[in-house]
């Protein structure tokens, strides 16, 4: 086991950010393994509800793209993403990782 650092960094998707951050960290920084979930529900900081129901498919649902790395490089990393993200939504805390080690 080896200690690595957890990020989640929440998004709507009427940001138009998703995209830009998966490339980011994906192609350029090559972080060791990121997941987008698409919430069914949720607000944040405004308080506005973003939602889905079986009548109207809200195209402003919740994201999160969670991603680890050792802390050293998500350090870096947040440093890189701090302008394309919002004051208050990344959150980030250590883990431990089966590496096989």
């Amino acid at each position: 086991m080896s200690t690595v650092t957890l990020v989640r960094i929440y998004l709507t998707e009427g940001q138009h950010k998703a995209e830009e951050l998966m490339r980011i960290l994906h192609d350029e920084e090559q972080v060791r393994g990121v997941t987008a979930f698409r919430g069914i529900m949720g607000f944040g900081q405004s308080g506005k509800m973003h939602a889905s129901s079986l009548i109207d498919m809200s195209l402003d649902l919740p994201l999160v793209l969670e991603f680890f790395d050792r802390p050293e490089k998500v350090e870096q990393v947040l440093k890189r993403l701090e302008p394309l993200i919002k004051p208050g939504h990344a959150v980030s805390w250590p883990a431990q990782v089966n590496d096989g080690e």
